[in-house]
């Protein structure tokens, strides 16, 4: 009975502490306040109990070895949280680290008192403390969005890089080499249920040294999806790997006949081209890729047995001792630690996987820290269930179980369903599915929440996150660099358990058309309008005919997915008076030449619109009339004459609610419509990799509200307007790799407000305005060699700037891959 009255003591009075030095940070640190203010409330709930003593009485009957172990768990998070505002902006490894360190501290407050927290998405799991460490170092700072976009394009046929951690293909890798050198026969496929790590499997091959030796530079990968035509396949073989651009194939003869003439040129050179994951609908492409090119080989991975052309190589599951570790890897914490869990429910959960590597990796993860009961109860569910997918595969009812894993975070349930909404086999970007979250389930506007629920849906394996490029000098939550991946029998998944009610009731509707194919039941439609608050529609590059009436007045967020190169916007659209989010986006070769854009301007409610690699016309001006628009997104579209009617068209009022403007990677944007310093409420202005773009408009200093200004790689621009000095709102500033950069305004020194500014690559500054001296409030500049030394001169008047050099080595990578 002491001994508890003694830890009751202590643990009200180490809470207490932790409490008091939460506030204390919250007020003094800017880096970490959103992630402080959650752990706060998880505190404040936590209070009650501190002061209840039957209630804390059955927490301390937990063996006393734990609660002492909990108790310096959260002297160390006391100091954790006063070390918040030493870490400077700047660092990127630290401030990453340190936020994950929190949020796995909030999660072992929530776990330990058992306190059922008002705000379900604040309790978030996270992975391990050091998995995240490990995910922290393999963070690097990559090439400005062009440059990652480029390099994205322009080794869009080269081998995708392998996984952390591969067990049990070392056989599998000696025989496919043998098979694939020694055969006679040109096409070699190798075969497997989804799950079985066909692709994994052929990625070692394309990265084994000894292939790398017989082929050279002449290995093309290339992932074939349903829907991908020959003429697409050909098109980026040629401009990837023959360096053949803006060659528009008229048909399927014209893209063989000019592919074949390309290889034939090669000579002596051999040739192995990887489709990835093809579909029997797709076995065509193959008979067709098929050239008499001498040492030209063609290796396939697929779900289906393709025995009338070529070789086959059959791959199988995995031996149990390498199921065994796998599922191992998946499951247990990296740092040795030991979990409760009894060996027989181990191997019972390993066999039930039957040998699957997606399965056990996905299944691995989700029972991460999960309790005994978890894992007997998940047994329990596969003893007496059946295949989602009306087959009897264990795999697919696994990967259920992994889903409803996720019941007690019902937010992080919808958001990998959601994912279902974007074409197979490709990226999507962070930023879309920020914009769509926002709006759905009312998450933070500043990204956050989002980035969470992408971390725990990857640390589950049911999707892959890339951060491109994760900077912490950024405001916090940015996430435009990020893009997610999803393995395609994971996709399948989110698409069949959203569409488990009768089409009237789902809530979120997800919709594929190839060719002219419209579902029948959009045709007659003679049930009531459907109500589902998410609404996809995908369609091919044949596309053509016309929208059939939809009756959706629920619906909260668009996505149109496109390939043609027209796409006319649906007429329906125009009813749908909720719509809260717009995402248009083509996935061709070819920008999308969009029409009907006028069909939105009476979307009263639309707040974030998002247009992707399509082509505008002077028709854009029809956005103005967006009264409530508060974000809108230009992602690589072709601008041309769009804005001239801003200035003679728009209203007197432009969008008096749009808070957020994102340009980026509009390559023929070369001035900006002068009035875009009428938007206010302006407080994020995006323009980025835009190289034509060669001046600013001289009012830019009426966005009075201002606080965030993005120019980064906009090579041609030579100087900031004078003006500039007016956004005394301004924090955050990027011009970096903005090469003709050849002086800052004196105006400059007057953005009192001004925490971070970054510079690096611009090489044409030979001296800085006297002014900057003035600029107290800036802690952080991210600048190159060169620059630093111009920054020197200033240490002494800013007392707390920290200048920090990176390497300049971006732009000599932008040219070897422009060049």
């Amino acid at each position: 009975m002491v001994a508890k009255t003694a830890y009751e003591m202590a643990l009200k009075t180490v809470l207490m502490e932790l409490q008091e030095a939460t506030a204390s940070q919250i007020k003094r640190t800017f880096n970490f306040r959103t992630i402080l203010k959650r752990l706060y409330r998880t505190l404040t709930n936590i209070e009650p109990v501190l002061y209840e003593s039957c209630k804390l009485s059955k927490l301390l009957d937990r063996p006393e070895t734990e609660i002492h172990m909990f108790i310096l768990h959260l002297e160390n998070g006391k100091t954790l949280v006063q070390e918040c505002s030493m870490i400077k902006c700047w660092n990127v490894y630290q401030k990453f680290v340190h936020a994950n360190k929190l949020l796995h501290l909030n999660q072992e407050l929530s776990r330990f008192f058992e306190v059922e927290l008002h705000d379900n998405m604040n309790i978030i799991s996270m992975r391990t403390l050091t998995e995240l460490d490990a995910l922290g170092y393999k963070i690097k700072q990559v090439l400005s969005t062009v440059t990652e976009r480029a390099s994205v394009f322009s080794s869009s046929c080269s081998v995708p890089k392998l996984p952390d951690f591969i067990i049990g293909f070392d056989v599998h890798l000696h025989e496919l080499k043998r098979v694939l050198l020694k055969d006679a026969n040109q096409v070699l496929t190798v075969s497997a249920p989804g799950g079985y790590g066909k692709t994994t499997l052929v990625k070692m091959l394309c990265h084994d040294n000894e292939i790398k030796g017989i082929f050279g530079d002449n290995i093309i990968y290339v992932t074939v999806s349903r829907t991908t035509s020959l003429k697409t396949i050909v098109q980026k073989i040629l401009a990837h790997h023959f360096q053949v651009n803006n060659c528009e194939l008229q048909t399927d003869e014209d893209a063989n006949s000019q592919l074949e003439n390309m290889m034939s040129q090669m000579g002596s050179e051999r040739m192995l081209l990887v489709l990835d994951d093809v579909w029997s609908e797709s076995q065509s492409i193959i008979q067709s890729l098929k050239f008499p090119v001498p040492g030209y080989k063609i290796l396939v991975t697929s779900r289906f047995l393709f025995s009338n052309i070529g070789s086959t190589y059959e791959l199988t599951v995995l031996n149990d001792e390498d199921a065994r570790t796998l599922f191992y890897y998946s499951v247990f914490p990296s740092d040795g630690s030991q979990i409760n869990v009894p060996d027989d429910l181990v191997l019972k959960m390993v066999k039930s996987c039957k040998g699957l590597p997606l399965a056990l990796t996905v299944i691995g993860a989700s029972l991460r820290g999960q309790s005994e009961v978890k894992w007997r109860t998940m047994l329990k569910k596969w003893s007496e269930g059946q295949s989602i997918f009306h087959s009897n595969s264990q795999l697919l009812l696994s990967l259920r179980a992994s889903v409803d894993a996720l019941e007690h975070l019902p937010i992080v349930r919808d958001c990998f369903l959601d994912l279902g909404s974007f074409p197979e086999d490709e990226k999507i970007a962070a930023s879309a599915l920020m914009d769509m979250w926002v709006e759905l389930y009312d998450l933070d506007k500043e990204g956050m929440y989002t980035i969470e629920c992408l971390l725990e849906l990857s640390s589950r394996n049911l999707l892959n996150l890339v951060v491109a490029s994760k900077d912490a000098s950024e405001p916090e939550g940015y996430c435009n660099d990020h893009y997610v991946t999803q393995h395609d029998l994971l996709r399948e998944l989110a698409i069949h358990l959203s569409s488990q009610e009768p089409i009237p009731q789902r809530k979120r509707m997800l919709i594929e058309i190839k060719a002219n194919d419209i579902p029948g039941w959009w045709i007659k439609q003679t049930f009531q309008p459907i109500s589902a608050r998410l609404l996809s529609v995908t369609t091919d590059e044949t596309f053509s005919c016309d929208w059939y009436d939809l009756k959706a007045p629920k619906v909260e967020v668009l996505v149109l997915n496109t390939r043609g190169k027209n796409y006319k916007l649906p007429h329906f659209i125009k009813t749908m008076n909720g719509l809260k989010a717009l995402n248009i986006t083509c996935y061709s070769n070819f920008a999308s030449k969009l029409h009907q854009l006028p069909l939105i301007s009476s979307l009263s409610s639309l707040k974030r619109m998002r247009l992707e690699y399509v082509l505008l016309s002077p028709s854009i001006q029809s956005i103005c009339d967006l009264k409530n628009l508060q974000k809108l997104s230009l992602i690589m579209c072709k601008i041309s004459n769009a804005f001239d009617s801003f200035s003679t068209n728009s209203p007197p009022t432009l969008l008096p609610n749009l808070m957020e403007l994102e340009i980026d990677s509009c390559y023929d944007l070369k001035q900006l419509p002068g009035r875009i310093c009428d938007l206010t409420h302006l407080e994020k202005l995006s323009i980025t990799n835009c190289h034509e773009l060669n001046d600013l408009p001289k009012g830019l200093g009426c966005l009075s509200n201002l606080e965030i200004l993005r120019l980064h790689s906009c090579t041609r621009l030579a100087k900031l307007p004078e003006s500039i000095g007016h956004l005394h709102n301004l924090m955050f500033l990027d011009i970096s790799d903005c090469l003709s950069m050849n002086a800052l305004p004196d105006q400059i020194g007057e953005l009192n407000g001004l925490r971070v500014l970054k510079m690096s690559g611009c090489h044409g500054l030979d001296e800085l305005p006297a002014s900057v001296a003035n600029l107290s409030s800036l802690e952080a500049v991210i600048c190159d060699e060169e620059t630093s030394y111009l920054w020197s001169y200033y240490e002494s008047d800013l007392h707390n700037l920290k200048i920090d050099v990176v390497e300049d080595d971006r732009l000599a990578n932008f040219m070897k891959i422009v060049g």
